[in-house]
C-alpha cells in the first residue's frame, strides 16, 4: 500500500476506553510508514546511482568528443602542412628545372658562338691556303714558263 503525505495528515487512530490511542493501530501505521520510507530511500539511492552512471557516461562521451575534435583538427593541420610542403617542393623543382634549362641554353649559345668562331677561322684559313696555293702555283707556272723560253 502506498502512503501519501495526505494519508499521513488524515490518519486517525481509534480511541481506547480511557481516551488513548490503540497502540496496535499506531504500530501498524508506523510499520507501513517505515516500509514506504525504506522503499523511497532505496528508490532514491537507485536513482542517484543511475544519475551518477549517466553523468559518468556523459563525461566520458564529452571527453571522447573533445579528443575526436582535437584529432580532426590535428589531421586537418597536418594535411594543410603537407599541401604547403608539396607546393613548396613543386615550386623548388620548377625553379631548379628553369635554372638548369637556362644553363643548358647558355651553354648551347656559348657553344654556337665558339662554333661560329671556328667556322670563321676555318674560312680565313681556307682563303689564306687558297691564296698561298694560288701564289705557289703562279710562281711554279712562271718558273716553268721561264724554263721553256
Amino acid at each position: 500500500m502506498k502512503i501519501t503525505p495526505m494519508d499521513i495528515q488524515q490518519q486517525q487512530f481509534k480511541g481506547k476506553v480511557f481516551g488513548g490511542l490503540d497502540p496496535d493501530d499506531v504500530d501498524a501505521f508506523l510499520q507501513a510508514v517505515a516500509g514506504e520510507m525504506e522503499e523511497l530511500i532505496r528508490e532514491n539511492s537507485d536513482l542517484k546511482e543511475q544519475l551518477n552512471r549517466s553523468a559518468s557516461a556523459m563525461t566520458e562521451i564529452q571527453a571522447r568528443e573533445a579528443q575526436l575534435r582535437e584529432t580532426m583538427l590535428a589531421a586537418q593541420r597536418i594535411t594543410e602542412e603537407m599541401k604547403a610542403n608539396a607546393q613548396k617542393e613543386a615550386q623548388l623543382m620548377v625553379s631548379e628545372a628553369e635554372l638548369k634549362g637556362e644553363r643548358i641554353v647558355a651553354d648551347a649559345e656559348k657553344k654556337l658562338v665558339e662554333l661560329n668562331s671556328q667556322i670563321q677561322e676555318l674560312k680565313r684559313d681556307k682563303v689564306q691556303f687558297e691564296s698561298g696555293f694560288k701564289n705557289l702555283l703562279d710562281t711554279y707556272y712562271k718558273l716553268l714558263a721561264l724554263e721553256n723560253e
